[in-house]
């Protein structure tokens, strides 16, 4: 039996470079990917404006110099709200940095800058047995009242939900029209190659893996048949820990990839308020960086790595039916109907559980960071990065190997 606070820990460094203070940390420059991805270019069409985003998590610290006024913490419903601003681990706080942060004072710059984040603060690793531990919400139930909320979009950077009600959580979550996003863990330094963790692998979730800057599938990074898309996930800094005195450099793992495609999710539904979530996650497919067939997704980088400024580029993108699920296939969903509500419009304010593991291989993973080193494989790489004027620059080896088909699930 595993316990959920085993299943996700703080952020790892691999080199634990400090800042003396925040505000003398220039992590704008250390964030890599903001130019690869031109962020500046996307700002210009879209910042994520009037997108809510749930964020299950360890909780989010409001007050950091980045997040002040990103942070809308009297939104969680009551039942789940017990101490949503107190962030045991600085995990959560990170993330919603990379999702939504200001920059403002030399904090983390978020992608999607314009939305704003509804925290959850959950059992997780990190929070002590005892009657702190209590109060506090199991991750289903969070996920449960975040679905009756007019958040769009529940980021969850973490594993371990493996129980039938946690199952039972996520298809409610999806049954409301709710964009499910999780990190698909960082076992695959550890010897777990066959490890399947949820809710990552369960059907109506995007599955996300991690990349380096090279574009290369991280070394860390799970895979299998339930990678759905990538993103960036090593080598940019993330909160130290819980006292929030220092970042650190070099925090690798795909809970911050996680984090960064919630943003691109939220980039892209901001420039479109009428869109499904089919509609969301079939744009983020269809433009994600890849080489290989797309009907041949990659066990490592599944889609390939979101590019959502290829969505935003066109004003008239055309992202499908409405109601029809774009992971059918690989979700098994084919001949099960969910029927699915309308989410409520956003308002006009808003620029552990028990254990009983589905299939899984045994041992704990963490969705939030990894000390391993990035792989140099070419069959785990190629992040395509078409600028807007150039053309197709592949970054990466020759990724015959990633032309893999996934297992079924």
């Amino acid at each position: 039996m595993r316990a959920m606070g085993a299943v996700v820990g703080a952020l790892t460094a691999v080199s634990m470079a400090f800042a003396p203070s925040v505000a003398a940390y220039d992590t704008r420059v250390k964030q890599w990917y903001l130019k690869p991805m031109q962020a500046e270019q996307m700002w210009k069409a879209s910042t994520g404006k009037g997108v809510k985003i749930a964020l299950i998590d360890t909780g989010v610290n409001a007050n950091t110099s980045s997040l002040k006024g990103q942070v809308l913490a009297d939104e969680a419903p009551k039942s789940v709200a017990y101490h949503a601003t107190d962030d045991y681990a600085g995990h959560g706080t990170s993330m919603a940095e990379l999702i939504a942060g200001t920059g403002s004072g030399g904090g983390l710059q978020g992608l999607a800058p314009g939305a704003k984040i509804v925290p959850y603060r959950v059992q997780l690793e990190g929070l002590k047995s005892g009657a702190e531990r209590d109060k506090t919400p199991k991750a289903w139930e969070a996920l449960r009242a975040a679905a009756d909320t007019d958040a769009k979009i529940i980021s969850m950077s973490f594993g371990g939900m493996t129980t039938d009600e946690d199952e039972a959580a996520v298809k409610y979550a999806a049954s409301k029209g709710k964009l499910l996003i999780a990190a698909v863990g960082n076992n695959a330094g550890e010897g777990k190659s066959g490890f399947t963790d949820y809710p990552a692998a369960y059907p109506y979730v995007i599955g996300v893996s991690a990349i380096d800057e090279s574009g290369t599938a991280s070394k860390f990074s799970s895979y299998g048949n339930y990678v759905d898309l990538a993103a960036p996930g090593e080598g940019f800094p993330g909160w130290c820990d819980a006292n929030f005195r220092s970042y650190c450099d070099d925090r690798n793992g795909t809970s911050p990839a996680t984090a960064i495609v919630a943003a691109s999710a939220a980039l892209i539904w901001s420039a479109h308020p009428t869109w499904t979530a089919n509609q969301i996650t079939r744009s983020l497919i269809n433009t994600a960086g890849r080489t290989w067939a797309k009907n041949n997704p990659s066990k490592y980088l599944g889609y390939g790595p979101v590019r959502p400024r290829k969505v935003l580029a066109n004003s008239h993108y055309n992202a499908g039916p409405a109601y029809s699920d774009p992971l059918a296939k690989e979700n098994k969903t084919d001949g099960e109907e969910l029927v699915t509500e309308v989410s409520p419009s956003p308002s006009p304010s808003a620029s552990a559980t028990s254990q009983a593991p589905k299939g899984t291989s045994g041992g704990a993973t963490s969705a939030a960071g990894s000390s391993a080193e990035s792989s140099n494989d070419s069959s785990k790489s190629l992040w395509i990065a078409l600028g807007a004027a150039a053309a197709v620059i592949v970054i990466g080896g020759a990724g015959v190997a990633v032309m893999r088909a996934r297992r079924a699930r």
